[in-house]
């Protein structure tokens, strides 16, 4: 097992296999000082599938990350939002775009390090229930897991607790997309939870962050959400980000738009309201840039968010690089202009944005 998969072993697999509780808690209650640290590297939607799953077939399990992949095995856990199946199957369930990668090209996530990822979105039941049980299955062969989906809505709705030295991070996914998804007690499918309408699945998921938040240092709640090609959240989507950051959430990690939103500093709190594609093969609309993203990396100790960074990314011939030039100045300028109203502040250092305003 890769050392960075080192530190979800022990706690990690606790939480994934269904053996949580007493080992998250008494890693939290333990003494630390001076606090230990811990880099969390967040990525927006990851797609493997058609022309990537074919890019990567020419080349090599590496390609889809390009120089992104130093950033990527540089932080002690990344999440991404694994927006593709993993599977064989060929039975397509009817809508516009079903995506899938081969099963082996797992092996993508396993180079850069990738320490877990969310299957709460539209895709994960693309290839049909066979097709998101042998997703799963891939993901637990390779080490890897996963939130947001599972076998029944219990398993759905199960936290990941990964561990870095003495720090653990819980981790919660969910979707408002394909309500028909939702998983049930004996039918595999997503954690569903209304935005828009809060109703009963809001309810649920606000006391589960606020129970999870007693049992771990760093709570990351990791949701797709809403339309594609948005710019801005709606006031709905802001009014449930204060919510979930009020029951406990430490840093809301949005993905669905294929563009990225603004940022957020609420109650020294994170809200990343879309972290916009990091790799695909999508149509780049010249007018949104949705080829344009940030990979984001939040450093925290025991006390919470200490600073955020963003480095640029830009995606191109189904393969992500940090952005450069033009690309880089657009890319910079749109986020603080997205983040403007929300009165986020940002440093510029040489490659990178910079948020130190959480103490």
């Amino acid at each position: 097992m890769p050392e960075r998969l080192m530190h979800w072993s022990a706690m990690g697999a606790a939480c994934f296999f269904g053996l949580q509780g007493t080992m998250a808690q008494d890693i939290h209650h333990q003494t630390k000082q001076p606090p230990d640290m811990v880099t969390i590297g967040l990525a927006g939607d990851t797609m493997l599938g058609r022309l990537v799953n074919e890019m990567i077939g020419r080349n090599n399990y590496r390609y889809p990350w390009g120089d992104t992949l130093a950033l990527l095995k540089n932080t002690d856990i990344t999440l991404i939002n694994l927006e593709t199946t993993l599977t064989t199957s060929r039975h397509a369930v009817p809508k516009v775009f079903n995506f899938k990668a081969e099963p082996d090209r797992v092996q993508c996530l396993t180079e850069a390090g990738i320490d877990a990822c969310t299957l709460a979105n539209n895709h994960i039941l693309d290839f049909n229930i066979a097709g998101m049980l042998e997703t799963l299955d891939t993901l637990q062969s390779a080490g890897i897991p996963y939130a947001g989906a599972g076998r029944t809505i219990s398993e759905a709705r199960r936290p990941l607790i990964l561990t870095h030295d003495n720090l653990t991070i819980g981790i919660i996914g969910c979707t408002d997309n394909e309500p028909g998804w939702e998983a049930g007690v004996d039918r595999p499918g997503t954690h569903f939870v209304s935005v828009e309408a809060p109703d009963e699945t809001t309810e649920k998921l606000a006391s589960q962050i606020k129970r999870l938040k007693t049992k771990v240092d760093i709570l990351i709640l990791t949701i797709h959400w809403g339309p594609n090609m948005k710019r801005k959240p709606s006031n709905a989507f802001i009014r449930f980000a204060h919510r979930m950051i009020e029951a406990g959430a430490d840093i809301l990690h949005g993905h669905s738009a294929h563009i990225f939103q603004g940022i957020e500093v609420y109650r020294n709190k994170l809200i990343l309201y879309d972290t916009g594609d990091f790799v695909d093969d999508y149509y780049v609309t010249p007018a949104l840039r949705n080829d344009q993203s940030f990979f984001y990396i939040v450093h925290a100790d025991s006390n919470g968010i200490i600073k955020l960074e963003l480095i640029p990314v830009l995606i191109s011939n189904m393969q992500v690089n940090r952005a450069t030039g033009r690309d880089y100045e657009q890319t910079v300028r749109r986020l603080k202009d997205l983040s403007e109203p929300f009165g986020t502040q940002f440093l510029e250092e040489a490659d990178r944005l910079v948020i130190s305003t959480f103490r």
